[in-house]
């Protein structure tokens, strides 16, 4: 009997053996290596000898100016477009869930955003948006708003504008999608109950649908905040940090900082402070819905 049970487990850890070392190589000694660089002098100067100098990288990394402007645009980012895209992608999982025709027809169209290439969509919204594109020559030439052209992208808050109408028009469909999927798992049984006593469509809203999906609206919200603080492609495709890098975010500041300046070692600390404070918002986002639960 014993030496079948460890043949049995002998069969499922020579199952779980690839997997497992693929998670090993690609994920777990990744992270591990960045730690560790963050704790030396790791640059293009120092590549072959490195210098432990503790933690000084994340010294280095509070201490400079311009992280506090790329957190403080990455804050800004996710407190905009999470919100609205959560909004917007749950009125349309809403909508698409209340009609009886054409449901498959507005789930593909909803979700077209979503499969478009980040480089190509932050494209067509710089050429759309830059001082000599579509919208300016629209205002100036066509309806004649404005003698002269709106540098949109020219400003700090301009450009993270772009950016956030950019990342919610992207991710409008993919809430459309894990909204609509929780929804047409509430019971019938609870809106008829509902009816019964007297409520209305808001009263329904609020009473029944909303705490039967809150595990949704967690998940939703923990997964967009994660993807808000890792904004890159658009805001390195529309402005390029743009101008004097005050429109960079987390990754498109460490994404210069590690192969235009060669500090290694910094990015690999603002990484790590990175993780840390996603970690402290998830735990927050976690235990306040459970609070209200």
């Amino acid at each position: 009997m014993m030496r079948k049970t460890w043949g049995s487990r002998m069969q499922i850890g020579l199952l779980l053996l690839p997997g497992v070392l693929i998670f090993g190589i690609f994920t777990l000694y990744p992270i591990a290596k960045l730690l560790i660089m963050s704790f030396f002098k790791w640059d293009f100067g120092s590549i072959l000898n490195q210098e432990f100098i503790g933690f000084a990288n994340y010294g280095e990394v509070f201490r400079d100016p311009y992280f506090h402007t790329v957190f403080v645009n990455s804050i800004v980012y996710t407190l905009v477009t999470v919100p609205a895209q959560m909004l917007l992608g749950l009125l349309t999982a809403l909508f698409i869930n209340s009609i009886s025709h054409f449901r498959i027809g507005f789930r593909v169209l909803y979700y077209l955003p979503v499969i478009t290439s980040w480089v190509i969509a932050s494209l067509v919204f710089k050429y759309v948006f830059n001082t000599e594109g579509m919208l300016n020559y629209f205002l100036t030439d066509i309806i004649h708003v404005t003698s002269r052209n709106i540098r949109w992208l020219d400003t700090r808050w301009g450009g993270l504008t772009i950016a956030m109408l950019l990342g919610i028009w992207k991710g409008i469909g993919w809430n459309m999608v894990v909204f609509l999927a929780a929804l047409q798992t509430v019971p019938q049984e609870l809106y008829e109950v509902a009816s019964l006593d007297g409520a209305g469509s808001v009263r329904k809203f609020f009473s029944v649908t909303l705490p039967s999906i809150r595990g949704t609206v967690l998940f939703a919200l923990v997964m967009l905040t994660i993807g808000g603080f890792n904004v890159f492609t658009s805001i390195k495709m529309i402005t390029d940090g743009a101008p004097g890098h005050q429109t960079d975010t987390i990754l498109t500041w460490m994404y210069y900082k590690a192969f235009s300046t060669g500090k290694f070692g910094y990015s690999a600390a603002l990484s790590f402070i990175t993780a840390v404070v996603l970690g402290i918002l998830a735990l927050f986002q976690f235990r306040l819905m459970r609070n209200r639960n």
